[in-house]
């Protein structure tokens, strides 16, 4: 299913009692083929819960992630928001996700009011592919099978996360071939408009669908430096810690250019790096995380 729906749905809140802090929200987790739920789906779904919570036209400008326990599939989760702070020029939220009784995930969230100052914008100046000239994750799937590949994990690649994503170089799904650069970059798109989520603007929303997709290719220019296709038998990845700064607003329905470096890599875990930039060049957000790498 190619659709956008997938996202809407993963950050569509109903409001609940809180039992805890001062407001709370639940939303539930997205399928997909691994055991455990896709954690920007968590990201995403509390980036739109704190945003819920200021109503004074401040902007979310950065997020501070843990990921504490898995969530399961297909299951609600509870996102309790404590206003921390509201000042005049920023304001600050914390954000918890319960499930099953335990704190699974984690994170402080800052608003600003904005104010005149200075302007720099980092620049990708490398010459890359057009989008159209490379193939889509169907395309490139559609006569290759290997690893720990199934039919079900297949159809999630190729259309089941919402955004068409389109790498430079080829993709680590079953193989690293070629060089084993610490670099890559990814052309992002969603299958279709996005849809309204309740409760959230559009540009709130658009927020929403980056801190959405950033997680799912975040940790692959350190799995393509150490060799470690997505399919290789035994690997097992997760979330740790994500954190996420949004600079300016910009289109997301168009083609975003998603450029990833490999920081670190050792004891078991690796540190990635991306920088979100518009077809036209403007630099939108920038993404650090670290997640555990076990190959068997």
């Amino acid at each position: 299913m190619t659709t956008s729906a997938i996202f809407t749905d993963a950050v569509t809140l109903e409001k609940a009692e809180p039992e805890h802090f001062d407001l709370a929200f639940t939303a539930v987790t997205q399928p997909c083929p691994w055991p455990k739920a896709y954690g920007g789906d968590l990201v995403a779904a509390a980036a739109a819960a704190a945003m819920r919570s200021v109503t004074d036209g401040k902007t979310l400008h950065s997020m501070h992630s843990y990921f504490l326990r898995p969530a399961d599939i297909g299951a609600e989760v509870r996102y309790e928001v404590e206003l921390l702070r509201d000042g005049r020029g920023y304001s600050t939220r914390q954000v918890r996700g319960y499930q099953n009784g335990k704190t699974l995930y984690a994170c402080l969230a800052n608003f600003a009011a904005g104010e005149p100052g200075g302007t720099f914008r980092a620049e990708f100046a490398v010459d890359l592919p057009a989008p159209e000239d490379l193939p889509s994750t169907a395309d490139f799937l559609a006569d290759r099978s290997g690893g720990t590949m199934t039919d079900e994990s297949k159809a999630y690649w190729s259309g089941g996360r919402s955004f068409d994503m389109r790498h430079v170089p080829g993709p680590v799904y079953l193989a690293v071939e070629g060089e084993r650069t610490p670099h890559q970059a990814v052309w992002v798109r969603p299958f279709d408009p996005l849809r309204p989520v309740d409760g959230l603007t559009d540009a709130q929303r658009d927020l929403a669908a980056l801190a959405y997709v950033c997680d799912y290719t975040i940790l692959e220019p350190v799995l393509r430096v150490l060799d470690l296709p997505w399919a290789r038998p035994g690997l097992v990845t997760a979330s740790l810690d994500h954190a996420m700064w949004f600079h300016r607003p910009g289109p997301v329905d168009d083609w975003l250019l998603y450029a990833q470096d490999a920081v670190a890599a050792d004891d078991g875990r690796g540190l990635g790096h991306g920088r979100f930039f518009t077809r036209g060049g403007l630099h939108l957000a920038t993404v650090a995380q670290e997640g555990m790498i076990r190959a068997s």
